[in-house]
């Protein structure tokens, strides 16, 4: 197997891993990380998201191969003691029920938020529709959000 190197929340480690393997089982599985949640492995529930170069991106559907010497952020990367304003305003609004989703809901909104300071209703739903939440606490998700944009 090839050595890859990846950067997840600022360190730098070099993997033997398999150059097709999903960044997902890379970061949970050999970084042990394991905040960022396997739910689908299709891409389309959003659980799995991380920031890649700042963007966000389902780690389910990304090689490693791709992923190697690239900025890599995961919800333990957002800050050491949950005190990013996203997680803050998540916590006010008591967002999370099973809790499954919501690294995944985070990563998403601090996405939106870092590129629209102020978003409307409209865009907030539009960014957070692909993020499924199976305990539908979307109304939660929303006002955390509205929070977070005036903090």
């Amino acid at each position: 197997m090839p050595e890859i190197k990846l950067t997840i929340n600022g360190s730098s480690a070099v993997y033997d891993l398999d150059s097709d393997m999903p960044l997902l089982w890379a970061i949970r599985d050999f970084a042990g990380l394991t905040g960022t949640k396997f739910s689908c492995g299709i891409g389309q529930c959003g659980a799995c998201t991380v920031f890649m170069n700042g963007e966000p991106v389902r780690s389910c559907l990304i090689p490693v191969s791709a992923a190697a010497d690239k900025d890599i952020v995961t919800i333990e990367g957002i800050s050491k003691e949950n005190d990013h304003r996203v997680q803050q305003a998540w916590i006010q609004e008591q967002v999370p029920q099973c809790g499954y989703c919501q690294s995944g809901q985070i990563m998403n909104a601090i996405a939106l938020l870092d590129k629209n300071p102020n978003p409307s209703d409209e865009e907030i739903e539009t960014q957070m529709r692909p993020i499924l939440c199976r305990c539908g606490t979307y109304p939660r998700i929303k006002n955390a959000i509205k929070r977070a944009s005036k903090s």
